[in-house]
């Protein structure tokens, strides 16, 4: 008998291998299942990460609109309340104006060189000067355009004419004094405004009445 001669494997020895194979092969299945599962956490914690970092860029967003419309509210509230200072006494200051209209118009009708004249003129005066001192401490101010360009935010065109050597446009006479209140306008001032004279008729004969 040749004694080089491999001997047959066993039954045994089969089956080991066998086993053997068969344990490395689910090794080998575990270890790629246990990859996919390793793959597939990382994508879902990728997927959480980035929807939270979504959610935190929104609520940024959120906070910074927020301050955004906190500074707006603290800005109109601010405007809002220095308004209500300016302008509490605009409707005494509208009060106030016809009165100085009156004093205005008694002292310009004032004349003659009486005695009882001249001290009503020195009263009218006193009391004009009284009320200019009271609208200049409160920022009144009037609005008395003669010469000056026509403005329809502070004026009120009452008429239009031709005035020989005035510019086009530009108030000529006042009917009555507006005024503003820390630059908002009380009350326009009622003027005449200056238009361009009218240019007069050629005296030069048409063709057809040359005809």
């Amino acid at each position: 008998m040749n004694t080089d001669q491999a001997a047959p494997e066993s039954q045994v020895e089969i089956e080991a291998k066998n086993e053997d194979l068969a344990t490395e092969a689910t090794a080998e299945e575990q270890q790629t299942a246990e990859l996919t599962e390793h793959e597939a956490t990382i994508d879902e914690l990728k997927q959480a990460l980035a929807q939270a970092e979504q959610k935190a860029q929104d609520n940024w967003d959120k906070a910074v609109r927020a301050q955004a419309e906190m500074e707006n509210l603290k800005r109109r509230t601010q405007r809002d309340l220095e308004d209500a200072h300016k302008f509490a006494l605009t409707a005494f200051a509208k009060e106030l104006l016809p009165v100085v209209d009156s004093l205005e118009l008694g002292l310009q009708a004032a004349t003659g060189d009486s005695a009882e004249v001249q001290k009503f003129r020195e009263g009218s005066e006193l009391t004009i000067k009284q009320f200019q001192s009271v609208f200049a401490k409160f920022n009144i101010t009037v609005v008395d355009p003669v010469g000056q360009p026509f403005n329809p935010e502070h004026h009120q065109a009452m008429v239009m004419q031709a005035v020989e050597g005035a510019e086009p446009n530009t108030v000529v006479n006042v009917f009555q004094k507006g005024y503003l209140l820390n630059g908002r306008l009380l009350r326009p001032a009622m003027v005449v405004v200056a238009k361009a004279a009218e240019k007069p008729a050629s005296d030069t004969p048409s063709i057809d009445e040359q005809a």
